[in-house]
């Protein structure tokens, strides 16, 4: 089996059909397998026969929900691909080759575009340092958009039509190969929702294997999905997600006082986001 494509339903069964159905249509020359993780839905994916699906009783979250294919996954990569995308023609075939062509790739990414036809942003990212943080989170990347200094996070001042190593990328396209994935021990279950990618892509860039944005070919992305139904915990775990990966990987690298100072933040960030959501949810 040449590659494996995990896709996570959660209460998302009509854009998990359209996802499934536009594999089949743009896979052409590809040796694939799909296997759909139903993570805990009200309203289960039954319609496909010549799919593997596994049934999780709760909602075990991106990282869990995912590493669930685990065991059953046979491809010689793996493809995590969100219920929310829709591939394109050649977009599987050519991200395949790419990767048989560059064996010292951990990870790659294709290109991702919005349903307004704008690039979706963080399908290239880098990590979430004191520095690349302040950036983006105060809006510099915004304001100073082609900025290498300021707008590091997106990689604003690379184009979007360039093939580029990167350190970071998102889990809604994310192929990589299955060697790789076990010997960096799949996704961490550290976090329930966000992050997982980002802590995947730290572990296989860590790895000394390299990670690709590849804009050759590209996907559809609706986007955030799964998050429509709001929840305390859905609306919190972007804020909770910071936290864990800074403890875990570069609290060793900076002084205390930064230290400090980035959790101070993260926690005055995490108020603002619960008094918001309160009001909302």
């Amino acid at each position: 089996m040449k590659l494996s494509i995990v896709i996570l339903n959660y209460n998302t069964k009509e854009l998990t059909f359209k996802c499934v159905d536009s594999i089949i249509k743009n896979s052409k020359g590809v040796n694939y397998e799909i296997i759909v993780v139903d993570n805990g839905s009200d309203e289960p994916v039954l319609r496909y026969k010549d799919i593997k699906i596994l049934k999780n009783k709760t909602n075990l979250g991106f990282a869990g929900g995912n590493n669930s294919a685990r065991e059953v996954a046979k491809g010689q990569y793996i493809l995590f691909l969100n219920s929310d995308t829709e591939v394109y023609k050649d977009t599987l075939k050519e991200t395949l080759s790419y990767l048989d062509e560059h064996k010292k790739i951990g990870a790659l990414t294709c290109k991702t575009i919005l349903p307004n036809g704008n690039l979706d942003r963080d399908a290239r990212r880098s990590f979430p340092t004191p520095w690349v943080a302040l950036t983006h989170f105060s809006g510099l990347d915004r304001i100073f958009p082609k900025s290498k200094i300021l707008a590091k996070y997106w990689y604003g001042y690379e184009s979007p039509d360039q093939i580029q190593e990167v350190e970071a990328l998102q889990g809604a396209f994310l192929l990589t190969r299955k060697k790789v994935l076990d010997e960096v021990d799949w996704f961490s279950k550290d976090y329930f929702l966000d992050g997982e990618d980002i802590d995947l892509s730290w572990k296989i860039w860590n790895a000394g294997y390299k990670i690709i944005y590849y804009p050759n070919v590209s996907i559809l992305h609706i986007k955030k999905a799964s998050k429509k139904k709001r929840t305390l915990k859905s609306v919190m775990a972007g804020m909770n997600s910071m936290e864990i990966f800074y403890k875990k990987y570069l609290w060793e690298r900076y002084p205390l006082i930064l230290n400090f100072a980035v959790i101070f933040a993260i926690y005055l960030m995490k108020t603002l986001r619960f008094g918001k959501a309160i009001l909302h949810i």
